[in-house]
C-alpha cells in the first residue's frame, strides 16, 4: 500500500502498525519521536496497534529543549 511518510510516497506492507514503520525507516531515537497520523498525534502506548492505511500521511516529529548561553 502507498503511503506519506515526512513527505515522501513510500510502498509499505498492508496494515503496518506505527512500530513496524519505525523501525523500517531507521528512525534515530526512537523512545524520543513523536508520530503524527494525518495530522494527529498517536500515543505512544497505540504504537505497536495503530494499523496505517492507504494514503495515511505520517510524519516523525522531535522536540527539542534549548536554552540560552
Amino acid at each position: 500500500m502507498k503511503i506519506t511518510v515526512s513527505g515522501e510516497n513510500k510502498e509499505v506492507k498492508d496494515g503496518i502498525t506505527i512500530s513496524e514503520l519505525i523501525s523500517q525507516e531507521n528512525v534515530e531515537t526512537p523512545e524520543y519521536v513523536s508520530v503524527s497520523v494525518n495530522e494527529e498525534f498517536a500515543q505512544k502506548s497505540d504504537f505497536d496497534t495503530t494499523h496505517l492505511k492507504e494514503g495515511d500521511v505520517v510524519e516523525f516529529l522531535y522536540f527539542m529543549g534549548g536554552g540560552c548561553m
